[in-house]
C-alpha cells in the first residue's frame, strides 16, 4: 500500500547515518528519494561489516538505503549540475550534509536551486549550523552530545561521561529534526505554496533535549551534576546488577510502584522513604546487594504480572 507521503519526491545529496536514516524514514513512509552519489568518493557506511551474505554491500547500507534508487553523478562536472536541476522539476525536496559553503560551490545551494524552483524545500544537516564560530569545525556524535550540555551531567561521579550504543545526536537530532522540518515545511507549502531552507545543527537539537534540567536551571536551580538529580543516579532510578552479571531496571518513581518494588523484594520497610531516601546512599547499596542474590531471569519471573516498573536489560539476541 502506498505510504502517506505518497508524492513527494527527494533528492538526497547525505552520506554516513544522520542524512540517510532521516530519507530512509521519509522512503518507508512513502516518498520517493532519489540518492545523487558521488562516482569517485564513496560512503564509508559501505565500508562498514558485515556485508550481506553473498552480496558485496553492507549490511548497514543496505538497511539505509532500502526504498531508495540512486544515481551517480560527478558533481564538480558543470553538465551534471546541469542534470540536478532538471531534476529539480519534480523533485521539490532537497536534503544535503556538506559541511557549510560546499553546496555554494556547486552551484546546488539553496538560492541556487530556488532560481530553478522556487518552491523548493532545501534542507541542510551539519554539526554546528550555517553560521557562527563554529560552523568550519568538523565534529561527530561524541563531540556534537559533549557540546550540548548533556554530558555535563551524564555518567556517573567516579567515571565521568559515558558512550551511548546509539548516536543520539546523529539520529534523534539530526535525522528526526530533519524529518520534523520537512513535513512542516511541506504543510506550509501546502498553505502558500512558498518552499523554505532548513538548518539543521545536530549540536543545536541535542541542547533542546536538557528539557527537565535546562528547565529547572533557567528558573534559578544550580547546574545539576553527575548522580544528582532523580533521573541521572542521584535516586533508586537506576540499573542493578543481578547474579548472573546481567542488569535490571528499576524506574518505580511513582510510590505505587515503589510501594509495588519493595514488596516483591522483601523490602516492605523501604517504602516510606520513596524513590529518594534520605539514607540513600545505603539504601541504594541494600537494593543492590538484593538485587545481586537472584538472576536477571529469576527476577523477570517474580516481576511478572507486578506494576513495579522494573524491566531486564536486554542484549541484542
Amino acid at each position: 500500500m502506498p505510504g502517506p507521503l505518497k508524492g513527494l519526491k527527494v533528492l538526497d545529496f547525505t552520506t554516513l547515518l544522520p542524512g540517510p536514516y532521516a530519507t530512509m524514514c521519509l522512503a518507508d513512509m512513502g516518498a520517493e528519494v532519489l540518492r545523487v552519489t558521488s562516482g569517485s568518493r564513496p560512503d564509508l557506511v559501505e565500508f562498514l561489516p558485515p556485508k550481506l551474505a553473498g552480496k558485496d554491500i553492507s549490511a548497514i547500507s543496505a538497511y539505509l538505503r532500502r526504498g531508495k534508487r540512486s544515481l551517480a553523478l560527478n558533481l564538480k562536472d558543470p553538465r551534471w549540475i546541469k542534470i540536478v536541476h532538471q531534476l529539480l522539476a519534480e523533485h521539490d525536496i532537497v536534503i544535503e550534509q556538506f559541511r557549510p559553503g560546499i553546496m555554494n560551490k556547486l552551484a546546488l545551494d539553496y538560492e541556487s536551486m530556488k532560481k530553478v524552483n522556487p518552491r523548493v524545500i532545501y534542507c541542510s544537516i551539519t554539526g554546528y549550523g550555517q553560521d557562527g564560530p563554529l560552523r568550519d569545525r568538523a565534529g561527530h556524535d561524541i563531540n556534537y552530545m559533549a557540546l550540548s550540555g548533556v554530558m555535563g551531567y551524564s555518567g556517573s561521579k567516579a567515571s565521568g561521561p559515558t558512550l551511548m550504543g546509539i548516536q543520539i545526536a546523529d539520529i534523534a537530532s539530526g535525522s528526526n529534526n530533519a524529518i520534523i522540518g520537512i513535513l512542516a515545511a511541506v504543510v506550509n507549502r501546502a498553505q502558500t505554496g512558498k518552499g523554505q531552507y532548513i538548518d539543521i545543527s545536530m549540536t543545536d537539537g541535542v541542547m533542546a533535549f536538557n528539557a527537565m534540567a535546562g528547565a529547572a536551571f533557567l528558573a534559578g536551580d544550580p547546574a545539576p551534576g553527575r548522580e544528582k538529580t532523580w533521573l541521572n543516579g542521584g535516586s533508586l532510578y537506576d540499573f542493578y546488577e543481578t547474579k548472573d552479571g546481567r542488569y535490571v531496571s528499576i524506574g518505580s518513581l511513582d510510590p505505587q510502584f515503589f510501594s509495588a518494588l519493595c514488596q516483591s523484594i522483601g523490602r516492605p520497610d523501604l517504602s516510606a522513604g520513596g524513590v529518594m531516601p534520605k539514607d540513600l546512599n545505603k539504601t541504594k547499596e541494600d537494593i543492590r546487594a538484593i538485587m545481586r542474590s537472584k538472576t536477571s531471569d529469576e527476577w523477570v519471573e517474580i516481576f511478572k504480572g507486578v506494576d513495579a516498573c522494573v524491566e531486564p536489560v536486554l542484549t541484542m539476541e
